[in-house]
């Protein structure tokens, strides 16, 4: 986990809570660890469509392409 200063944290706190990472950040004072921070869990249906405009489907995605027979005996 990821350790800062109390100093440094109180002059980047905002650009450090858009970053942070997902184990979290201990904010220590004289290098003794006084606070941590986490993130806080998101809803799964939060991440529904997020990446709706960055990724292009090319093809077909629901077909191998490959014909087959489900009743064909091997």
């Amino acid at each position: 986990m990821e350790t800062i200063g109390a100093a440094k944290f109180k002059e980047q706190c905002l650009a450090l809570l858009e970053r942070l990472p997902p184990a979290g950040l201990i904010i220590t004072k004289h290098g003794k660890p006084v606070a941590r921070v986490t993130p806080y869990p998101q809803d799964t249906a939060d991440l529904l469509g997020i990446l709706r405009d960055i990724i292009e489907i090319h093809g077909d995605i629901i077909t191998t392409g490959t014909a087959w027979d489900a009743d064909a005996q091997p």
